[in-house]
């Protein structure tokens, strides 16, 4: 598995975006033009570039499953994830399927822990010296497994873990989030 981070979210600005958009296929960019605020531009011109470079091809296309997911067109053997969040954007690539997710650290409520997270977590993120991390660490790693899977946020998220899949997670305490992929190997 390949993956790119990014998290220099200080060049998330119209300038950059300006500059980024001609560096990308007339699909991308019509996609990143069709969000209305900078952030959603800037992280769909700048993943589909950190795209690029794992495949280590430009102008890629992508075509679209029934229930949206996008796949290469011209490298249907290639599987890929992107995810962004306030503090960065990730893009992973594999053979098989992959999944990915970066979340910032952040509040959460007692509502949601109990909704996402089964009792064994919920304990370890209420112990947890910083509890927003661990949130994030467990989060990241479950929405990863899910578009793995392709199946997107549905159903009982209590026992998403618990799969065959493996998974592997990243913090940044300097830039507060977590990141995580999910593979089958």
């Amino acid at each position: 598995m390949l993956v790119s981070l990014f998290d220099n979210m200080e060049q998330c600005t119209d300038e950059e975006v300006a500059r980024l958009l001609p560096l990308v296929s007339e699909q991308r960019r019509v996609q990143a033009l069709s969000y209305s605020h900078t952030f959603g531009r800037f992280a769909c011109l700048k993943t589909y570039l950190m795209l690029c470079e794992l495949v280590g091809k430009r102008d890629l296309v992508f075509s679209y499953t029934k229930k949206g997911k996008p796949l290469l067109q011209d490298y249907p053997d290639l599987h890929f994830s992107i995810s962004h969040c306030k503090n960065g954007l990730a893009v992973a690539v594999d053979k098989q399927p992959v999944g990915i997710d970066i979340e910032s650290f952040r509040t959460f409520s007692g509502a949601l822990l109990e909704r996402c997270m089964n009792p064994e977590e919920a304990g370890i993120i209420r112990e947890a010296a910083c509890p927003e991390q661990m949130f994030a660490a467990f989060w990241t790693r479950k929405e990863a497994v899910l578009k793995l899977r392709g199946t997107g946020i549905a159903g009982d998220l209590h026992p998403i873990l618990h799969g065959k899949e493996k998974t592997e997670t990243r913090i940044c305490d300097a830039r507060r989030y977590a990141c995580s992929t999910a593979s089958l190997h």
